[in-house]
């Protein structure tokens, strides 16, 4: 039976979220396969607007079952807070499960995360210094606590001490900060988080083999996206693991072969977070627009977006690193203002021009987008509820995007709200 993966085209911040709630009203499971509460998703239902950091987007459904999957890394505060909060707002999470592979964000992990930052000056990454980083470097080095050893008391100790006993080599002799003591972070984690977290924790890979067996249809998301990917980003400047597609299996325990459709999510135009390179980003008046139309600052963060105009360049190599099956392209309507549209179709860098993104950083920060343009169509998408409704100028900023990345557009986006998409015909 079918598995379904949604991710990111771009730089992250494409509106994964509200696709992966309207694709999980036909799914009988969600699960988040990488990442950390590092980026969040923003969903709003009938007025009311959900933030979520760690728990999978379809849990806003009740006949979803969400799963956390092994290839995330979970601080247990944040994601209890989570689901108290969506608690209290009526929302049903009994049903979330967590991998007991998935690996621990600990206390020492934020504090070497923001240190690290700090002392890289200008040159600094742009984290959003939550642990992610960190804590996925210990899963790499063997020496990171995971989930499961929440449930043996005596386990969970005796690799703290390990661990702690380098980290706070590094805080004291290195950075000069207190040291932490084992006694209060196992107490915390054992005492408070343990006993809330047990009842959830399970062979999360079994669980979802078994629910494609018996026929259900499964959705895995990722954060981040293509971009940020650890291997195929725009490396120093990424996230720590792989919000790709292939990122996907191993982060949840799926095999290539059970994959049956990926969704590539993409802006209308592109942003980015934090540091690295970006060669369509807008400045100026045009550039405001976007920030402000597109209420572009960070869920989590708060922090502005860089905007830019949509980059096939950067859509077609996603497109064959995830093995795309179609695009969902979002906030079409905050380009509803512009007098003109406009798709950076190639890079020029020395003479040369490139139809996907040049390996080589040097090249990469060098070049100089070549653009086509369109006309705007100086209309209201907002209220559309039929592809067949949209200016025909929309249409054809569409239909060329379908052209020049060579991936059909299966969605349309036009507003923050649920319902708020169009389906081409």
């Amino acid at each position: 039976m079918p598995a379904t993966v949604v991710v990111g085209t771009q730089w992250g911040d494409e509106g994964k979220g509200k696709l992966t709630d309207l694709l999980a009203r036909d799914m009988d499971m969600v699960v988040r396969y990488q990442g950390g509460h590092n980026a969040g998703h923003r969903i709003v239902v009938e007025g009311e607007a959900f933030a979520l950091q760690l728990v999978p987007s379809g849990v806003l459904y009740p006949h979803i079952t969400p799963v956390i999957g092994n290839g995330v890394v979970v601080d247990p505060a944040v994601l209890l807070d989570e689901l108290d909060k969506l608690a209290a707002k009526g929302v049903d999470v009994s049903r979330l499960l967590v991998s007991g592979n998935a690996h621990l964000i600990m206390p020492y992990h934020q504090e070497l995360d923001r240190l690290t930052e700090r002392f890289l000056g200008k040159n600094a990454l742009g984290t959003t210094k939550r642990g992610i980083g960190p804590a996925y470097a210990d899963k790499s080095s063997r020496v990171g606590l995971r989930v499961q050893d929440l449930l043996d008391a005596k386990i969970f100790r005796e690799k703290l001490d390990v661990v702690l006993h380098e980290k706070n080599l590094i805080l004291t002799k290195i950075y000069n900060r207190p040291a932490l003591r084992a006694k209060d972070l196992a107490e915390r984690y054992l005492d408070e988080f343990a006993p809330r977290l047990a009842p959830r924790i399970t062979d999360t890979v079994a669980v979802v083999h078994d629910a494609l067996a018996r026929g259900a249809r499964l959705l895995l998301e990722g954060a981040q996206a293509t971009f940020l990917d650890l291997d195929h980003g725009t490396y120093p400047f990424v996230t720590s693991s792989n919000p790709v597609a292939g990122g996907a299996c191993t982060g949840s325990g799926l095999g290539p072969r059970d994959l049956t459709s990926i969704v590539g999510i993409a802006k209308a135009y592109v942003t980015r977070v934090g540091a690295g390179p970006f060669p369509t980003e807008l400045e100026g008046d045009v550039g405001e627009l976007l920030v402000e139309r597109g209420h572009e600052f960070g869920t989590n963060t708060g922090r502005r977006r860089r905007v830019g105009w949509f980059d096939a360049v950067m859509t077609r190599q996603a497109a064959r690193l995830n093995s795309l099956t179609d695009i969902a392209l979002t906030k079409l309507d905050v380009l509803d203002t512009l007098d003109e549209v406009k798709v950076c179709v190639a890079y020029e860098a020395g003479g040369v021009r490139y139809e996907y993104p040049p390996y080589h950083q040097s090249v990469l920060h060098d070049v100089t987008p070549i653009y086509e343009s369109l006309p705007g169509w100086k209309t209201d998408l907002s209220s559309c509820t039929s592809y067949e409704e949209l200016p025909a100028a929309a249409k054809d900023y569409v239909r060329f995007l379908q052209s020049i990345t060579g991936v059909p557009i299966s969605v349309v986006g036009v507003g923050p709200g649920r319902e708020q998409f169009v389906r081409p015909s």
